[in-house]
C-alpha cells in the first residue's frame, strides 16, 4: 500500500505557469479616428503606439509591425472601421485574426490600468482568442457587388418616381411658358390691329 501511494505521489507534477504560445503577435484597438497598436514589450521601446485612420498611417502600422518581427495581428470587429486596416495588413502578409469584442472583454483577469490593445495582445499571445469567419477576397468582392445590385433594385421605384416628378414639373414649366407667350402674341396682334385701324381711318379722312 505504501509503495502504491508513493508511486501515485511521484506521478503528480506541479503545474507550470501559463506561457505565451505565440510570442510574435500584436493587438489592435480599432476606433473611428485612432488606432491603438500594441506589440510585445521586448520588441520596441514604445510597445504601444497611436495611429490615425488615414491610408498612409495604415501602411505605417504595417511597416512598424514588420520592424518589430510581428507575424500575427488580432483586432476587434468594431463596426466597419476594422476593414481598411484588415485589408492593408492582409496584403502585407500578416495573419490577421478578427476577434469578437464581447469575447475579448468578457474574459476575467484583466487589470483596470491596461489598455484594450494590450489586453488583446496578451490574450492573443496565450492563444485565447478565436478568429471570426472572414471569407476570401473573391467572395468579399462578389458579395459587395451583389449587395450593390440589391440596393439599386430596391431603389429603382424611388428613382422612377423622381424621374416622373421631374418630367411633370418640366411639362408644367413648358405649359406656363407657352401660355405667357400666347398672351403676349395676342396682345401684340390686337395692338397691331388697332394701329392698322387708326391708319386706315386717317387715310379715309384725307381723301
Amino acid at each position: 500500500m505504501k509503495n502504491n501511494r508513493r508511486k501515485r505521489e511521484a506521478k503528480i507534477r506541479k503545474l507550470e505557469k501559463l506561457k505565451p504560445i505565440y510570442p510574435c503577435v500584436a493587438g489592435v484597438d480599432v476606433g473611428a479616428t485612432e488606432l491603438y497598436v500594441c506589440v510585445p514589450e521586448d520588441r520596441d521601446v514604445k510597445p504601444v503606439r497611436v495611429f490615425q485612420t488615414f491610408t498612409g498611417e495604415l501602411h505605417r502600422i504595417a511597416a512598424w509591425l514588420k520592424q518589430c518581427g510581428v507575424t500575427s495581428v488580432a483586432m476587434e470587429s468594431t463596426g466597419i472601421y476594422w476593414i481598411p486596416l484588415y485589408e492593408v495588413l492582409e496584403e502585407a502578409g500578416f495573419e490577421v485574426r478578427l476577434v469578437n469584442a464581447r469575447e475579448a472583454k468578457n474574459l476575467p483577469g484583466r487589470k483596470s490600468d491596461v489598455l484594450d490593445c494590450q489586453w488583446i495582445q496578451q490574450l492573443h499571445s496565450y492563444g485565447l482568442l478565436g478568429a471570426s469567419f472572414r471569407p476570401s477576397k473573391e467572395i468579399v468582392a462578389l458579395r459587395s457587388l451583389v449587395r450593390h445590385r440589391d440596393r439599386l433594385i430596391e431603389g429603382r421605384a424611388a428613382h422612377i418616381q423622381h424621374m416622373q416628378k421631374g418630367a411633370a414639373s418640366h411639362e408644367r414649366a413648358i405649359g406656363q411658358w407657352n401660355s405667357r407667350h400666347y398672351r403676349c402674341d395676342r396682345i401684340a396682334y390686337r395692338a397691331g390691329d388697332r394701329r392698322r385701324a387708326d391708319r386706315s381711318g386717317d387715310s379715309g379722312g384725307v381723301s
